[in-house]
């Protein structure tokens, strides 16, 4: 079988989220062709694999493309996210991608899309169904969209062995049950195993027959500071106020995080342990409310071996049974931390600048990539906010975040794009704050005014971080 030969103006790896949301600029900016290779049968990237009961995290309203509205634009009035703007369904995030794929991207006639194929590296790939191979000559940039590593308890290898006799599944499984275990042990203290314990909590289950392994405790945010319509602009813009507050007025970095928990900046779940994690993972207060029912806590370290009799844990061992029905929940979102640089040559690596927002942070890296030539500005425009993991990061991720929200606000084009684009739910709840309305003019005053103190206190603070 003779290799097909293709020719692109860009060719992107991967059609989660971040190659959509990349893709879609391209084609509202420039009049590149591109083509996009993806192992998944649909693009979408891990929400073809997400566990059935799935939501996203944050408000729909700047989750996707930048060019099609994933939100229903109405609040919830129902269940755990009640009275905040709506967060939308795997299933719904699936069909959305799907659509933008056929009806925009494809129906340009600027894209060809490869699903099932597995990309090996400078422009050839394979058909995992037909094995045919193909080989592609592009003209200006590979991008590479896979960097990130998304991971999801379906497709992640736990680091822990499993003994035979076990009952263990990925959380994706818990929806296949047929006979109730004698009880649940949730491994995992993330968002993941959040979610586990919530469902099981709204499927009706004990939470004394819950037990929770949770090797580090998490610092969280209150999703309500993340949303978008403009009746939150004292909760949203309003909590970006108060972090710098903190900063500003905080004497340790120990103190800082005081400051920011009694702000309502940062939550936890439990009061009485201080966290040692911070991964962004955003929750409601009734969600909050919901998990502190739960009061099996363990918190030995990671596990290293499910016998059937014990669990054995770096810490510590705890008694099981094959009656007790294991859930995975030890996948970490992101797994790939490195920090490379996003323009490179020939090739684009997109990571988060932006705090939070993988999606956004594509997108708004592909203007870049659209609207300037010289490398090294595009580089210094595109920092890279790095991932965080343990509590501290959290100052590291500010930091880098603040650098990034300077030097854009240096260039009015780009503080035109960022008001432009529904990505930015930021940006979009400051144009809804009129020149006269004195309660929102405060906030944004507060913000402004504490702006250049905080990044000197965040140098200070890295500094004793090491």
């Amino acid at each position: 079988m003779t290799d097909i030969h293709l020719e692109t103006d860009y060719l992107i790896v991967g059609s989660g989220a971040v190659g959509m949301a990349f893709a879609d600029i391209l084609l509202d900016e420039t009049d590149a062709n591109i083509v996009i290779v993806d192992k998944y049968p649909k693009p979408g990237g891990h929400w073809n694999v997400a566990y059935p009961f799935v939501n996203l995290h944050q408000p729909s309203a700047y989750y996707g493309v930048s060019s099609r509205e994933l939100s229903k634009g109405r609040l919830d009035p129902v269940g755990l996210n009640k009275g905040l703007n709506d967060l939308a369904t795997g299933a719904e995030v699936s069909a959305y991608f799907d659509e933008v794929m056929r009806h925009k991207f494809l129906n340009s006639g600027r894209v060809q899309y490869f699903p099932m194929c597995e990309y090996s590296s400078e422009g050839r790939f394979q058909s995992m169904v037909t094995g045919q191979r193909y080989t592609v000559s592009v003209k200006k940039k590979t991008v590479d969209c896979t960097f990130l590593q998304t991971s999801v308890p379906s497709t992640h290898t736990p680091t822990f062995s499993i003994d035979p006799g076990v009952q263990f599944i990925p959380l994706n499984d818990l929806t296949r049950m047929t006979v109730p275990p004698a009880g649940y042990t949730v491994i995992g203290g993330g968002k993941t195993g959040i979610d586990a314990c919530l469902w099981l909590l709204e499927q009706g289950v004990n939470p004394d027959e819950i037990r929770w392994v949770m090797p580090r405790d998490a610092w969280l945010l209150d999703r309500r500071n993340t949303q978008t319509s403009p009746e939150f602009f004292a909760d949203s813009v309003g909590a970006q106020a108060l972090q710098m507050e903190a900063i500003v007025d905080a004497e340790s970095v120990t103190d800082l995080f005081d400051r920011l928990e009694a702000a309502g900046v940062l939550l936890r779940i439990d009061r009485d342990v201080r966290p040692k994690m911070f991964h962004g993972a955003t929750i409601s207060q009734l969600e909050l409310k919901e998990l502190r029912r739960i009061k099996n806590i363990v918190r030995l370290g990671r596990v290293e071996r499910l016998e059937k009799d014990q669990i054995v844990f770096e810490q510590g061992t705890l008694p099981t049974s094959p009656d007790e029905l294991h859930v995975d929940c030890s996948a970490s979102a992101i797994t790939n931390a490195r920090i490379t640089e996003v323009f490179k040559g020939d090739l684009i690596t997109p990571q988060t600048v932006r705090s939070y927002q993988p999606v956004f942070s594509a997108a708004f890296i592909a203007h870049i990539e659209a609207a300037y030539d010289d490398e090294a500005e595009k580089n210094a425009i595109c920092g890279v906010v790095p991932l965080p993991n343990h509590d501290t990061d959290w100052i590291r991720m500010f930091s880098a975040f603040m650098m990034n929200q300077y030097t854009w606000s240096q260039h009015p084009e780009i503080a035109k794009w960022l008001l432009d684009n529904r990505l930015d739910g930021f940006s979009t709840l400051m144009k809804s704050a009129s020149p006269d309305d004195e309660e929102k003019q405060a906030i944004i005053g507060r913000i402004r005014g504490n702006a250049i103190p905080a990044v000197t206190k965040l140098q200070e603070f890295m500094a004793e971080i090491g």
